[in-house]
């Protein structure tokens, strides 16, 4: 497991939307996904202003600073999962308009850039409160080489991300937004 999120750093750094930006709102992994630990270190060691969400009662998505493991706090969601959540002040739902990028989380992505969330909803308003604003960060997801389908299902008020970031590589997708340089 720490090789795997050793080899998913090392990855994402290829990644010129994180290698680039100046605010990348993440998430810290759950479950068995792919270790986000090290890059949220990586990136913000690296001075990037990096965003976590806070889950709201409604589950939308609050946010408030990474500022390194210590600012982390473990939050029970009544019916729900343990998240690391951040301790300090929240900013706001739209505190997600200032990202450069935004990693999100998955359980598949399919070649046509369409995403399988864990299907609470919470990152379907994040990206529609970023196409309400026409705000156009990156969209990445991180996986595990084997959760990259043929197809996953998808609505119309779906979105593809831009490109997933795996041990093996990184794949982007047509049509995923703006234009990005190859890596």
């Amino acid at each position: 497991m720490h090789r795997t999120s050793s080899v998913l750093v090392s990855r994402a750094r290829e990644l010129p939307e994180l290698s680039e930006a100046r605010t990348v709102a993440a998430y810290v992994s759950v479950g068995g996904e792919p270790g986000t630990l090290p890059l949220l270190d990586d990136l913000h060691a690296r001075g990037v202003r990096v965003l976590l969400p806070v889950l709201l009662d409604d589950n939308d998505l609050d946010w408030g600073r990474y500022e390194g493991p210590e600012s982390l706090a473990a939050v029970r969601h009544a019916g729900r999962m343990t998240l690391l959540e951040p301790r300090g002040p929240r900013l706001g739902p739209d505190a997600v308009l200032a990202a450069d990028a935004v990693l999100l989380p998955g359980l598949a992505v399919d070649h046509r850039g369409m995403r399988l969330g864990r299907g609470g909803g919470s990152y379907d308003r994040v990206l529609a409160r970023l196409e309400r604003s026409d705000a156009d960060p990156a969209l990445v997801v991180l996986l595990y080489d084997a959760e990259v389908l043929a197809r996953v299902p998808s609505e119309a008020h779906d979105r593809p991300v831009h490109a997933v970031v795996t041990p093996s590589g990184i794949r982007r997708f047509p049509g995923g937004g703006k234009a990005r340089r190859d890596t």
